[in-house]
């Protein structure tokens, strides 16, 4: 998660709805399949903090719930899907603060976690043991990509001892030559996996380095951008020498601005920790790493702090988009870690857990955004799990001690072992993507007439599968019913994420696909 603010000031004009929409008719919804923008490499979400304590304690039928809900991609006797089959599962490699208890600094003991390598030198693969049953359980689901990602390096290996940031320190909180054995580290946990038969496709080996991390409120370091490119190609090497096939994902930036912009055109600091982009993978860059073996041609970021008003959430991707192609058209990018945070206007801010529609449309406009303008290849949610009132997570946890909701936060211990479970309309409303807009579909031209407000209009994408067969993600954001006409005659599969339906199956004529007020529509045409 960030602290931060950027982009103030810059606005581009929505599009403004054109035409005269009579009351009955259709929306016209045009597709062409041929012509074609960003492959996907899917949808995901972490197990950070929560799965720690779910995964190792909680009872198995509540655990096997969670996983179902999260990873499967069944779907029950009336076809409705169980879960909402994620294709990405993030695994967060930890510091060793859980180990040091309160002398870690860390108050908030759902924000401590384990390391497999201890001061000595030694290594404890039975650590993490919650984080490893989600793990496997995502692996027996059919889940497709996995990618680890720590948030600062051991604790063994930090100048200071502590899994966060010395104040006024914006370094690596790395021992001084340090930087091989904490990439060697990296590369021995791909290795132990490897050989278990969980091998991790993905590395991202810094987690938002714009950001100073010295509160002591979880795991964290910042990091210049020079100190990146050291430890990448320091990785890259020890993964080439193990013969690993792992690839490395640059970014995580804090914000899609330090992504690829200057932030200093912004009227904040650039001070060697923005416009990844141009650092990384410009050809002239001194830190060049595009010609590294393990080095992936994609970009990563997070959505915060980027999104209100809208158009500003709409200004923003464009100005990003148009960095990051400047540099390489052919780079890659991915949203890889959104939750409530920014004040807004519609739902308030990221204070108070919200089950319903409300949120879960808010971040659909979102998704729809990161997909359709900065042409993101994959969109990946902060937490699956969260215990607190709080707008991070897309499953709920609480103590069940008042029928519909409990008490939450870390102070509730009984937690740690059981509770109640709560689905959210986000968890459904993310599932209308990324259970059916599958690894490798193209996302193609999507047109709709009358044109739409991304306020409170209806937003579609479209995607093809390598068989021909369309999926089209259709957002209504408005309060009234609509009907969208998709061309061609016969029916199509529908699924409905709305104030009374997750994912419910349906039939519809595509010349007519109905949808409701405030809600999400999934439609597969063969």
């Amino acid at each position: 998660m960030t602290a931060g603010r950027w982009m103030a000031g810059v606005l581009l004009a929505l599009a403004t709805p054109g035409g005269e929409l009579h009351a009955g008719d259709p929306l016209k919804v045009t597709l062409d399949p041929e012509t074609r923008y960003q492959t996907m490499d899917g949808f995901g979400a972490s197990d950070a903090w929560r799965c720690q304590f779910v995964g190792k304690n909680w009872p198995l039928e509540k655990r096997e719930r969670i996983a179902r809900l999260l990873f499967s991609k069944e779907v029950d006797g009336d076809g409705n899907p169980q879960g909402i089959g994620l294709s990405i599962w993030r695994f967060y490699l930890s510091a060793g603060s859980a180990e040091q208890g309160r002398d870690s600094g860390i108050r908030n003991v759902w924000r401590r976690g384990e390391c497999f390598l201890d001061g000595d030198g030694r290594y404890d693969w039975s650590k993490l043991e919650g984080q490893q049953w989600f793990l496997r359980q995502a692996r027996k689901h059919g889940v497709e990509r996995f990618l680890v990602f720590p948030n600062a390096p051991p604790v063994s290996l930090s100048k200071n001892g502590k899994a966060f940031a010395t104040k006024g320190d914006l370094h690596l909180n790395l021992k001084p030559g340090a930087m091989n054995a904490y990439a060697d580290y990296l590369a021995e946990v791909l290795e132990h996996f490897e050989k278990e038969g969980m091998p991790f496709d993905d590395v991202s080996p810094v987690n938002e380095p714009q950001w100073n991390w010295d509160e002591g409120d979880q795991e964290g370091t910042p990091a210049f951008n020079a100190e990146i490119a050291e430890l990448v190609k320091a990785l890259s090497a020890a993964i080439e020498r193990r013969g690993l096939k792992t690839g490395i994902v640059v970014g995580e930036a804090g914000t899609i601005g330090h992504a690829a912009l200057r932030m200093a055109e912004l009227g904040q600091p650039s001070d060697g920790r923005d416009d990844l982009a141009r650092a990384f993978f410009s050809r002239d860059s001194p830190l060049y790493l595009g010609k590294l073996p393990r080095v992936e041609p994609i970009l990563s970021a997070h959505s915060y702090h980027s999104v209100w008003p809208v158009d500003q959430q709409v200004g923003n991707r464009r100005r990003v988009a148009d960095a990051m192609a400047a540099v390489d058209p052919a780079l890659g990018y991915w949203m890889s870690e959104y939750c409530i945070l920014q004040e807004n206007g519609e739902i308030g801010g990221g204070g108070r857990r919200d089950l319903g529609m409300d949120t879960a449309l808010y971040v659909a406009r979102i998704i729809h955004h990161d997909l359709a303008i900065t042409r993101a290849r994959s969109w990946q949610w902060w937490t699956a799990l969260s215990q607190v009132d709080y707008k991070d997570g897309l499953i709920y946890l609480d103590d069940g001690s008042d029928g519909t909701t409990g008490r939450m936060g870390p102070q509730v211990e009984s937690l740690q072992r059981d509770g109640a479970v709560r689905e959210s309309k986000l968890l459904w409303t993310l599932g209308n993507y990324s259970r059916f807009v599958r690894p490798g579909m193209v996302r193609v031209k999507c047109e709709i007439e009358p044109g739409q407000s991304p306020v409170d209009g209806v937003l579609a994408t479209a995607y093809r599968a390598a068989d021909g067969g369309r999926v089209v993600v259709l957002v209504n954001l408005s309060r009234e019913e609509q009907r969208c006409d998709l061309g061609g005659d016969g029916e199509a599969r529908t699924y409905t994420t709305s104030a009374d339906a997750n994912l419910k199956a349906g039939k519809a004529a595509v010349a007519a696909v109905p949808l409701p007020a405030r809600a999400v529509v999934t439609v597969c045409l063969e």
